[in-house]
C-alpha cells in the first residue's frame, strides 16, 4: 500500500480508549488501536497524536464548578491516554514520545515543537497531552494547534460513528452521510463535527481533516493509505 499522507495528526478521543465499559481505559481496546498505528509507522508514515480525556472528565459536565480548574482536570485526564497509548505503542515496538503543554517532566517531555519535528523524522511516534495548554479550548482546537506546528498533511479524527451526517445518524435513520464537506459547509451548517474554533483554524491554514469510525481500527491505515472511509473536510 502506497500512502497518501506521509505526516499525518490522528485525534483520538477518550472513549475510543474506554472499549465497552465506556469509561476509563480499556487496554485490549488500546493496543487494537495501536496496531493499526504500527503499521501506518512501517509504511513510512511519520505519525503524532492528540488524545482527548472524555472517558475519564468532561468539564463542561461539571455544573457550577469554575470552568479553568474543570478543564485543568481534563487536561490531566489526557495526559492517563496519553500514556497510556505511548505504552501500548511501545508494546508493539515502537519507539514514543509523550509532550505535555503543561510542564510535568518527571513523567513527560514539555511540549517543544522542534522536538517533536526532530522525533517525528527519526520515526518516533509523539504523543500529545493537555491539548492547548489552555483552558476553554478543546482538544480537537488542540489538534488543528499541533497539526500547523508540526506542518501536517492531515488530521486523521477518529470518532465513534463512520462520517459527517446532516443529523443525528443514532437519533434520525434516515440521516445523510456527506463523503465529503467543505470548511464553510461545517462552519454554516452548525455540523458538529468538531467545534467552531478548530473548524476555522483549519480552514484557515488549509489543513485537511478527514472523519472516520474507530470502531474497525483499520480504518486508520485506509485514511492515510487514500482509501475511500469517514467524510473528507477540507
Amino acid at each position: 500500500m502506497a500512502l497518501k499522507y506521509k505526516r499525518v495528526l490522528l485525534k483520538l478521543s477518550g472513549e475510543s480508549l474506554a472499549g465497552k465499559a465506556g469509561h476509563g481505559i480499556d487496554f485490549d481496546t488500546v493496543l487494537e488501536i495501536c496496531k493499526p498505528i504500527k503499521e501506518i509507522v512501517d509504511m513510512g508514515a511519520e505519525v503524532a497524536i492528540v488524545v482527548g480525556g472524555g472517558n475519564f472528565w468532561r468539564g463542561r459536565s461539571s455544573g457550577k464548578m469554575d470552568r479553568t480548574r474543570a478543564d485543568h482536570m481534563g487536561m490531566l485526564a489526557t495526559v492517563i491516554n496519553a500514556l497510556g497509548v505511548a505504552d501500548g505503542l511501545e508494546q508493539l515496538g515502537l519507539d514514543v514520545r509523550v509532550q505535555t503543554a503543561i510542564a510535568m517532566q518527571e513523567v513527560a517531555e514539555p511540549y517543544i515543537r522542534n522536538r517533536a519535528v526532530r522525533h517525528l523524522e527519526k520515526g518516533r511516534v509523539v504523543v500529545f497531552g493537555c491539548g492547548t495548554g489552555n483552558p476553554f479550548f478543546s482538544t480537537d482546537t488542540g489538534a488543528a494547534l499541533r497539526a500547523a506546528e508540526i506542518e501536517a498533511d492531515v488530521i486523521l479524527k477518529a470518532t465513534m460513528v463512520d462520517g459527517v451526517y446532516d443529523s443525528d445518524p443514532k437519533k434520525n435513520p434516515d440521516a445523510k452521510k456527506y463523503d465529503t464537506l467543505s470548511y464553510m459547509d461545517v462552519l454554516n451548517q452548525n455540523l458538529g463535527v468538531m467545534d467552531m474554533t478548530a473548524a476555522s483554524f483549519c480552514k484557515d491554514r488549509n489543513i485537511p481533516f478527514l472523519v472516520f469510525s474507530i470502531e474497525d481500527p483499520h480504518n486508520i491505515v485506509r485514511a492515510v493509505s487514500g482509501e475511500k472511509v469517514g467524510t473528507l473536510v477540507q
